[in-house]
């Protein structure tokens, strides 16, 4: 009888020093995750280069699953986002806004890190909330020279329509003011091949949302 409740005791025991360690554990994670974020936040590259060194999971995410890749991204930090590309982050893990580096590095203007993406695997078919590209947003904000790049990377979707109904032409004209690096971004996509005469959900085309905001110089460039 007495063996049998040792027995019983010791496999209790075992049990709640199971339970303790896995506690434990899970609690670790816990703080090694947290940690490594705030390394990013902090821009402290040392920090995040020997964590990642120990094993630390370099597409750890925050509680709205934005990747430290897009932190960095979000906070403009070149430097660490060559890092963490470096330990193979990935460059299309979306947030819980449907954010990812790519897209929001498009999105912001950010062309160094476009082109980074671009070399380290960035896919065409991940969107933003708005069923949008990376060029979309970067022709309406008016960053030329990122449009520039993706209009002239080769298999880029420049003809993609979002789910407002409009290309990256389109918000260039409709969502700019006309001036001069909306016209460049306006050469640009015409330069690389882009359908000039995509009409918006209305049946409005470019060059009628042009003629009706007075934008004649980007009109002429959409004459046929």
């Amino acid at each position: 009888m007495r063996t049998i409740f040792f027995l019983l005791m010791l496999m209790t025991a075992i049990t709640s020093c199971h339970a303790t360690l896995t506690d434990n554990k899970e609690l670790i994670e816990k703080m090694e995750t947290k940690d490594i974020i705030t390394l990013v936040e902090k821009n402290d590259l040392q920090g995040v280069t020997t964590a990642l060194a120990n094993g630390a999971n370099v597409n750890t995410a925050d509680n709205s699953k934005r990747s430290l890749l897009l932190i960095a991204t979000n906070n403009r930090q070149t430097e660490m986002a060559k890092l963490l590309v470096k330990y193979k982050a990935d460059v299309n893990q979306q947030a819980d806004n449907l954010d990812s580096p790519f897209l929001y590095a498009g999105a912001s203007g950010q062309t160094e890190l476009v082109q980074l993406f671009l070399d380290n695997g960035a896919r065409f078919d991940v969107f933003n909330r708005y069923y949008g590209s990376a060029l979309i947003p970067a022709c309406e904000r008016g960053h030329v020279e990122t449009v520039r790049l993706l209009a002239n990377t080769k298999g880029y979707p420049v003809n993609h329509v979002n789910r407002l109904g409009w290309t990256g032409l389109m918000e260039a004209i409709v969502l700019g003011d006309g001036s001069k690096k909306y016209q460049q971004i306006v050469q640009i996509l015409k330069d690389a091949g882009a359908k000039m005469d995509i009409p918006d959900h209305d049946g409005v085309t470019p060059l009628q949302h042009a003629q009706q905001r007075g934008f004649n110089e980007i009109a002429a460039l959409l004459q046929p």
